[in-house]
């Protein structure tokens, strides 16, 4: 079983200069809860339960940039990546006013470094 407890987790693709959603989560058994910020989220939690396969199934909430306050349901299914971190494969639904629905991907950020995999960059002479 994947213990999240104090991964932390973004997505990809957002433009340079936009700062970056960042979540923790944290489980107790098969309890999962976290929260989030960045990007378009002004902050938002989710809540729900770490099946024995390490997949999640959960409620959020969020509050975005515009003020608009949306709900919806999320199952993600972990990929375990080479170097031990975690790929987070989503299919969404968001609730109400805002209704959608999409898949995503959230990728562990290395729990090291704190840095994301993709603006590490090399030192040069």
């Amino acid at each position: 079983m994947i213990d999240y407890n104090g991964r932390r987790f973004t997505t990809g693709g957002v433009p340079p200069g936009e700062k970056h959603p960042i979540a923790l989560y944290r489980q107790d058994g098969d309890l999962l809860w976290g929260e989030f910020s960045g990007g378009h989220a002004r902050r938002g939690s989710l809540t729900g339960l770490c099946a024995p396969d390490g997949t999640l199934d959960f409620a959020y909430t969020m509050v975005l940039d515009t003020g608009a306050v949306v709900s919806g349901h999320c199952r993600s299914t972990p990929e375990l990546l080479p170097d031990g971190r975690v790929l987070l494969h989503e299919t969404w639904e968001r609730y109400g006013a805002h209704a959608s629905s999409g898949v995503s991907l959230l990728e562990e950020i290395d729990p090291d470094t704190f840095t994301l995999p993709h603006q590490r960059t090399e030192s040069r002479p």
